[in-house]
């Protein structure tokens, strides 16, 4: 099959979305800055650089994501899922296991990639290819538990590296397909129910750390030195950011090392104590801008496949953004889900980017019938 070509209005530079570039830039800008301060004087104190290198590898595959034409991407998604598949069992199987895990596959130069973060970008593939046929019908419930299937094999692999984190971001990817799809709200709300009711089996199969998060969480004063010393930390660091903050690198929770590894998960609660009210609101306003831009092109979508594509990237954005900050300000159980273009992290970074430059595709895409 050969690339469909973009229509002559949408061939030049000036068609991309340079809202959404933006956004995403400027948020990229104070996360690298935030990982500098965060790091100063600390092991990780060149992190901001190597977050450069990453930003700079997900800018070349965002162009590359925006040329190549979703369509040709979407016929392909069965394939690069079972490539996925593979390389998720090929982990479980043979990848040395980092602190206990085994998530990363081993690359050239001393360099790793978090597999797990890149099959997001493949299920939101699989979301345009299987969920397009039920724009304009109300989907089954079988067809919607066949859906869930496709998504739990690659979810179940992920939570045995262990990831729990990562396996539940894939949620929210299943969830806007099916509600695009016009499930009927009586099996909506069956599933609800069969997840509620799941939720005390749920906690058994979590392992110890995972539950002590969650007891964290609700009581973090009961084990200060412990579980709840991360969360209580970060919860005063944001607080002790006022309205202007304290400045940048000046940060008396960050910088003291009270608030551990603040350049990765925790860098919005770094950002908040060093840049205050001010900087979280000019933050958010940033997110808000992405996610309306990226709602957008959604709306302005050629056909059902982009317009599922861009959704499901905003919903995966919502997902993190909320999980993040929720954990932050201790509303939410401490995760590993790092915060879109902000947290350090070379896997989420140029995944995201390469969502992003999907989205962008969408809109180059817009004029083709």
């Amino acid at each position: 099959m050969s690339l469909r070509p973009l229509p002559k209005r949408g061939r030049p530079f000036h068609d991309f979305d340079w809202v959404l570039i933006g956004a995403a830039a400027l948020i990229a800008a104070l996360g690298v800055l935030e990982i500098y301060s965060a790091a100063l004087a600390t092991q990780w104190q060149d992190a901001w650089s190597k977050q450069l290198i990453w930003l700079g590898l997900g800018a070349l595959l965002f162009l590359a994501m925006s040329w190549i034409d979703y369509h040709w991407l979407v016929n392909r998604a069965a394939v690069f899922y079972g490539l996925a598949i593979v390389l998720l069992a090929g982990l479980l199987l043979f990848a040395e296991p980092v602190n206990g895990a085994r998530r990363w596959l081993p690359l050239p130069g001393g360099l790793s990639l978090q597999v797990s973060e890149f099959v997001k970008v493949v299920l939101v593939l699989i979301i345009a290819r299987y969920f397009g046929n039920f724009t304009t019908a109300r989907i089954r419930f079988r067809e919607a538990l066949y859906a869930s299937a496709i998504f739990a094999a690659p979810a179940l692999l992920v939570q045995h590296q262990p990831d729990m984190s990562t396996a539940l971001s894939y949620a929210p990817l299943l969830g806007m397909g099916i509600l695009l799809s016009g499930i009927r709200w009586k099996h909506a709300a069956a599933a609800v129910l069969v997840l509620m009711l799941a939720v005390p089996a749920g906690w058994w199969a979590l392992k110890p750390y995972q539950q002590e998060r969650i007891v964290a969480f609700m009581h973090p004063e009961d084990d200060l030195r412990g579980a709840g010393y991360q969360p209580l930390q970060s919860r005063i660091a944001v607080g002790a950011g006022g309205i202007w903050g304290q400045g940048f690198a000046r940060g008396t929770q960050t910088q003291l090392r009270f608030l551990p590894v603040p350049h990765t998960d925790f860098v919005f609660a770094a950002f908040a104590e060093e840049s205050g009210f001010v900087g979280v609101f000019l933050a958010m306003a940033l997110y808000f801008a992405l996610t309306m831009r990226i709602v957008h092109n959604a709306r302005t979508a050629a056909d059902a496949a982009g317009m599922l594509i861009a959704m499901s990237v905003a919903a995966l954005l919502l997902f993190q953004l909320l999980v993040n900050v929720g954990m932050v300000v201790n509303k939410m159980p401490v995760t590993g889900i790092p915060l879109p273009l902000m947290s350090y992290g070379g896997s989420g970074t140029v995944a995201f980017l390469m969502l992003l430059g999907l989205v962008n595709n969408v809109r180059l895409r817009r004029f083709t019938n």
